[in-house]
């Protein structure tokens, strides 16, 4: 085990990383195994008149082990991703320079995860942001489902080392309890009636994922960007081996930005015959104007659920305006993976593979 344990946050992280706390202190080995009943360390930041920032540690971490929970994307006291990301930085600093023995910066949602392809004349932001985060100290970074594998091709473990766990397996495990609960149904009803749809071809390897682990067939939507104009799409073609008429399909994908891909691709499905349209992402980005496109949908009766994770903060008002998404929590799975690392035993089962049959058994047992 590595020395005392302090969980702090920036500000658009308070609320998650109180949760992650909690969740971590109703473990049955959590006092056992020595950990203090204080986790959470504090910070505080201080704004100037000209918008620059400080960052103050207000709790005591000189040879301890810090995780530092930061995001840049949407959150309760409303700071814009620029805000976020320079609390981010000053945080370690600071950090930092308190001399813990080790920094870990636990980041559900990289913003910046999108912006990871070079070309002749464009910034990177992913290597921006690693090289940051490097720079300032940060020993390991832990974050759910980067937008693609090919970002980790920038890290150097030797520098700064960084586990991307799969956000998915939670909301698989979601479906299942919800949605499907017993092995008749997983073997009868999800295998002949269920789809799991991509929303283009670099989400394949998702939707393949979903398929494989429920027994499902496969549908590959391609889309036809508009490269004039950013965040639009011209045309949509199915790609399916199986009739689709009378069919339930989920939608996956690692997240929902402005969702003009989705609401082409529900639209076109509802055209084709499915029955019944779901959404299931990881991270519920929303960006104007997501809210509106999924809320007219779902009024037109084109689409029944959408089911996200809390990697990106959902405000009461939001759920409140779609009754139909539901939020699945992540913090019982970060408090967790810290716990492992704390204890220096391996993350491999975050990366496994989730299987319902094998999870549904194991229900049944204790049932």
């Amino acid at each position: 085990m590595r020395g005392e344990l302090v969980i702090f946050a920036t500000r658009s992280m308070e609320d998650y990383a109180d949760r992650v706390a909690y969740e971590m202190q109703t473990f049955p080995d959590f006092y056992g195994k020595g950990y203090s009943k204080r986790v959470r360390g504090e910070l505080r930041t201080i704004t100037f008149a000209d918008g620059e920032m400080e960052v103050e540690v207000h709790t005591s971490i000189r040879g301890k082990d810090v995780v530092l929970f930061a995001s840049a994307g949407r959150n309760s006291g409303g700071y814009s991703v620029e805000q976020n990301k320079m609390e981010m930085y000053h945080a370690i600093d600071a950090i930092r320079r308190a001399q813990p023995s080790r920094i870990t910066l636990f980041e559900p949602f990289c913003t910046s995860s999108r912006s990871d392809r070079t070309t002749r004349r464009n910034s990177v932001g992913f290597w921006i942001h690693y090289k940051t985060l490097a720079s300032l100290g940060v020993d390991h970074i832990i974050t759910y489902q980067l937008h693609s594998d090919k970002s980790k091709t920038v890290v150097d473990p030797c520098i700064c080392a960084i586990d991307d766990v799969p956000g998915s397996p939670l909301l698989k495990e979601y479906i299942t309890d919800n949605y499907i609960r017993k092995m008749d149904v997983l073997n009868g009803t999800v295998k002949d009636d269920w789809l799991f749809c991509s929303v283009d071809a670099g989400g394949e390897s998702v939707a393949r994922k979903f398929a494989r682990a429920f027994g499902t067939r496969l549908m590959i939507a391609h889309k036809q960007r508009n490269y004039d104009k950013t965040n639009s799409v011209e045309s949509i073609n199915i790609l399916t081996d199986t009739p689709i008429e009378g069919k339930e399909v989920w939608i996956v994908d690692d997240m929902i930005d402005t969702g003009g891909s989705i609401f082409n691709l529900v639209q076109e499905l509802k055209h084709r015959g499915v029955q019944t349209v779901n959404i299931a992402v990881v991270h519920p980005v929303f960006s104007d104007p997501a809210t509106e496109r999924l809320q007219d949908l779902h009024d037109r009766g084109m689409l029944d659920r959408v089911v996200v994770t809390d990697s990106v903060d959902v405000p009461v008002e939001m759920q409140g305006a779609m009754p139909f998404l539901e939020v699945v929590s992540s913090a019982r799975l970060s408090a967790e993976i810290i716990m492992h690392l704390h204890e220096e035993q391996s993350l491999s089962p975050f990366f496994d593979t989730f299987d319902p049959r094998h999870y549904l058994s194991n229900l049944k047992l204790f049932l």
